[in-house]
């Protein structure tokens, strides 16, 4: 009897697979039989003098833009791809030992990644799970294939699903049937480049210098890319770029979907050039079913109202937007046999 209670808890700890949404903004943890467990900006902090990190996640976050000379924020995903190797490992292993809290436990995992990354890239993300402690081989999801399975969508039938989902570097917009992508499109478009668009659009209207938390603030409480019923107006602090000193300007809702502009009509013509690019009898489908919008940028006021404007298809949100990706990554761990064929491992690379 206590062997058998034994052997079920070792298989408790040994056996915690897991899916991993490395994303540019956030990563996300998907245990199998548990749900997402963890969701922390993908922020990294070190000691610039011998290299150890002094936070992860969380609070690293709030260190950003506040930081002495010695100490360095550092983003280890630019663009959905890994920028710098050793801090995105030491990123991971923090993750994961802070789910499994047992060194050496080796957890099978599926990691997603953006559709546009090349194979190099795709080996990276690889190499870094299994160095920090998943078991190998390492699997790899597309982005916009688990989000479609996140969002309910039924990508093992012979119909089209027109999945887009906007992240914090990348937008990911995939035509899915039969359980592989038939045409698809990735923009270094996001999140990130919104909150840039912001910074610099305040800038040269108000001469304000504001940080990055600032602008994603701004866009979260502000941010729309169609006109709406009231517009709204709010106060921001930054430094004046001509004085030096702290200033509060007031912007409004117009202020900030101007800024937005370009960016915007780029993941509107993704998502035209992909519907270009689709067959006839799933572009039908689409027709009928709409195209579902995922991950965060799918929250922004009038994202929908916006792109039935520019395609004439009916515009769907996610169940669940902003975990699309980790929940589909996660149903395949659930599902491991039945889902196999749309994840890729080592030598498919």
């Amino acid at each position: 009897m206590a062997a058998d209670s034994f052997l079920s808890r070792f298989g408790a700890v040994a056996g915690r697979d897991m899916a991993v949404d490395l994303g540019t903004a956030n990563t996300l943890v998907y245990v199998r039989g548990e749900g997402i467990v963890l969701d922390e900006p993908s922020v990294v902090v070190i000691n610039t003098r011998d290299g150890k990190p002094l936070a992860v996640g969380v609070e690293a976050k709030k260190m950003i833009g506040r930081t002495p000379s010695t100490i360095e924020a550092i983003r280890p995903l630019k663009d959905g791809v890994i920028a710098d190797f050793e801090i995105c490992e030491m990123m991971l292993r923090y993750f994961i030992q802070k789910v499994h809290q047992r060194k050496w436990a080796k957890p099978r995992m599926v990691v997603a990644v953006p559709s546009g990354i090349t194979g190099v890239e795709q080996r990276a993300v690889q190499e870094a799970a299994e160095f920090a402690g998943a078991r190998k081989p390492a699997y790899i999801i597309e982005e916009p294939m688990a989000a479609a399975i996140g969002a309910g969508l039924p990508v093992q039938e012979p119909t089209g699903n027109m999945i887009v989902d906007i992240g914090g570097g990348t937008t990911e917009v995939a035509v899915i049937s039969l359980g592989g992508v038939v045409a698809s499109q990735s923009a270094r478009v996001g999140g990130d480049e919104l909150d840039n668009s912001i910074i610099q659009y305040i800038k040269k209207e108000f001469s304000l210098g504001i940080g990055e938390r600032t602008a994603e603030e701004i866009k979260m409480q502000m941010g729309s890319v169609w006109p709406l019923a009231r517009e709204m107006r709010a106060e921001i602090r930054g430094r004046d770029l001509v004085t030096g000193l702290p200033r509060t300007v007031e912007v409004s809702t117009r202020d900030i979907r101007e800024a937005m502009q370009e960016q915007i009509s780029a993941i509107c013509d993704a998502v035209k050039s992909t519907l270009d690019k689709t067959p006839p009898e799933l572009a039908a489908d689409i027709m009928d079913c709409g195209i579902t919008l995922a991950g965060g940028g799918a929250l922004l006021r009038g994202i929908c109202e916006r792109l039935n404007d520019e395609t004439g298809m009916p515009i769907n949100l996610a169940p669940d937007p902003l975990y699309a990706v980790a929940i589909g990554s996660g149903q395949v761990l659930e599902e491991f046999e039945a889902l196999r064929g749309v994840v890729l491992s080592s030598g498919e690379l």
